[in-house]
């Protein structure tokens, strides 16, 4: 039994790292690997009081023009936005995190942001604008995910990727850990993997 007991010790302390996956489109990227084993600091258990991100992000002076050109609206009269909520600032409310994407069925990021309670609106507090690019919360990090494409890469098959973890300092976002990925080139733009060459005759 006491054996069993250090086993189960010794596998709890493991984890896996990387996400080498080669998902369709890599627009919201499950970088679980990469995230320290503190738990978030808890916050209140009221509702969390949603805002309009789509003007969030608008009226933002801070956000590139070509991002805000991205924002309009796709199928079924939605805006090319996903939100969330948590705790990545210490602050008294939940902090806003903002991806703007490509409509399709790519999805590929092409803009994050933080945004942080602060009087009676949100401060821009992080920004990443490239393609592909895209940002989580995770146990009171943030982890941002770029996709690495190589010249002549589909969208579908990046060469890489790349997993950051940011940490608040009190000021700013600090780096504190960074994960890449180079995917396989044994498979082609089609999926399909890529055919060996032939072997030559003999003689």
């Amino acid at each position: 039994m006491a054996a069993l007991a250090a086993f189960g010790l010794l596998a709890a302390g493991c984890s896996t790292g990387g996400t080498g996956t080669r998902d369709e489109g890599m627009a919201r990227p499950d970088p679980a690997a990469q995230h320290r084993t503190t738990p978030e600091p808890s916050t209140s258990s009221t509702p969390v009081r949603k805002v309009d991100a789509f003007q969030l992000v608008l009226e933002d002076p801070k956000v590139g023009a070509r991002v805000k050109s991205d924002l309009k609206r796709c199928a079924g009269d939605a805006h090319p936005i996903d939100t969330s909520y948590g705790n990545v600032t210490g602050g008294s409310a939940p902090d806003v995190v903002v991806n703007v994407l490509m409509c399709g069925d790519s999805a590929v990021g092409q803009g994050t942001y933080v945004y942080r309670k602060g009087g009676d609106g949100y401060a821009n507090v992080f920004a990443a604008e490239e393609p592909a690019v895209y940002a989580t919360i995770d146990r009171g990090d943030l982890i941002v995910t770029k996709q690495v494409y190589a010249k002549g890469d589909a969208v579908p098959y990046p060469s890489g990727q790349i997993v950051i973890t940011y940490r608040w300092s009190g000021n700013g976002f600090n780096e504190q850990d960074r994960v890449e990925n180079e995917y396989s080139r044994g498979i082609g733009g089609d999926g399909a993997p890529v055919e060996p060459l032939p072997t030559p005759p003999d003689g």
